[in-house]
């Protein structure tokens, strides 16, 4: 067992923010003694090793939470995505030093711009405004978010996230299951108060965006648990064709 003090000197996190995480519910401490110590046995600096991947991916809190407190979620899937999204950014980030290195060596002659792209790392709103960014459900979306506080957005997303997390207990069913279709119906309600109109075409594009792969799938599934993504889509395809 490791007192918080001796966790904050081990991992570099904050004792406040340590106190924070356990208010939220985010990290509790294995044990309180009768003097109000906190400790910390081996699962629960698993547990933070888990969350500081999550933050170093830029993951909020909420969603942090609602990925590790579902049962269905599998460690090691969710340990794969994280490497393949820290993968991703390393990559980034070594494009930059390329970038860097080349206007130290040269003076910035044929000076590429490649390296700033964060488009990977930004998918679900390229792939938002590529498929609806002329559209009214977009407009809509961005009058939306723009008024929201941050506090306010995570909350949304968390909520989202939470429909998928729904959807993961649901995965022993059939997608045509009267449930299943139901979940879907709570889906589209939920876009349509928090984000936009989600019409029919609108959902059914989201399902196909759902299951294609990518940063989306990862997000989805390791809130669900693997095959999240895709059993939802396929849901959504089944929903829109009633």
């Amino acid at each position: 067992m490791k007192t918080v003090k001796e966790v904050s000197e081990l991992t570099g996190v904050s004792v406040r923010a340590l106190h924070h995480y356990d208010a939220i519910g985010l990290l509790r401490p294995t044990r309180v003694t009768e003097a109000g110590y906190r400790l910390y046995d081996g699962e629960a600096l698993k547990r933070l090793w888990t969350i500081l991947l999550f933050r170093e991916l830029d993951f909020p809190l909420a969603a942090i939470r609602a990925i590790l407190d579902n049962p269905a979620t599998d460690r090691e899937n969710v340990l794969n995505a994280q490497i393949e999204l820290l993968e991703m950014r390393r990559n980034r980030l070594d494009g930059v030093i390329r970038l860097a290195k080349n206007v130290r060596d040269r003076g910035g002659e044929a000076m590429s711009f490649q390296a700033f792209d964060r488009e990977k790392q930004k998918e679900y709103a390229r792939r938002a405004k590529e498929t609806w960014g002329g559209t009214e459900a977009y407009r809509e979306f961005e009058k939306k978010d723009a008024g929201r506080a941050p506090e306010e957005k995570e909350e949304v997303n968390e909520g989202l996230m939470r429909i998928f997390r729904e959807f993961g207990g649901l995965l022993a069913l059939d997608p045509a299951d009267a449930p299943v279709q139901a979940q879907v119906k709570a889906l589209k309600d939920y876009i349509t108060k928090h984000f936009y109109d989600c019409k029919p075409e609108i959902l059914a594009g989201l399902g196909q965006m759902y299951a294609a792969g990518g940063e989306m799938t990862q997000n989805i599934d390791a809130a669900g648990g693997k095959g999240t993504a895709e059993f939802a889509g396929r849901a959504i395809e089944i929903f829109v064709k009633h």
